[in-house]
């Protein structure tokens, strides 16, 4: 059974066995969590205030700048982002108003959209993308190079398992 153990402010699961603290898979999964969201942390203020890209700005960005063309209709980068579709257009219109994205209406379907990147755009989000990559680097620096290669590994294959499963995990 699990104890509970205060650690600067924040309660973390601590499995009752000291000789095996990882087969917990809450106590795991809090590392995971814990880990990801002080990565956000350390990360999102630098490039907000260095770049002016709010995290959700960025995100927007980089999925169109990683697309085969610059662009991607609305309802894929929607899904790309998990923004909600009113969440995507008001994102997208601010970066519409700062030139670094346009839409395109879709010729298939009149309905649809494309966004897609500009120069201005992508210049932006390359110069906020180094300063991502510096906060990072240096947070990642206590890990060696084989240690973040099985870290990347075993991410990788989680994910992996998270896809193949979909959005509704099944209850246990």
């Amino acid at each position: 059974m699990p104890t509970d153990r205060r650690t600067s402010g924040r309660t973390t699961a601590e499995p009752a066995t000291p000789e095996a603290p990882y087969r917990d898979p809450v106590t795991l999964a809090g590392l995971v969590f814990e880990t990801a969201a002080g990565l956000r942390r350390a990360v999102v203020p630098a490039v907000e205030r260095d770049h002016g890209l709010p995290h959700q700005s960025l995100d927007v960005l980089v999925r169109l700048a990683r697309s085969d063309s610059g662009k991607l209709r609305m309802s894929d980068l929607a899904a790309q982002t998990r923004l909600t579709p009113s969440g995507l257009t008001r994102a997208v219109d601010r970066l519409c108003e700062a030139g670094l994205v346009h839409r395109q209406s879709c010729p298939e379907d009149r309905r649809g959209a494309f966004a897609s990147l500009t120069g201005i755009g992508r210049a932006r989000m390359e110069a906020a993308m180094s300063c991502h990559r510096d906060v990072l680097g240096e947070l990642l620096g206590a890990l060696d190079a084989s240690e973040r290669e099985l870290l990347a590994t075993l991410l990788r294959r989680l994910l992996d398992q998270l896809v193949a499963v979909g959005p509704d995990v099944p209850a246990t």
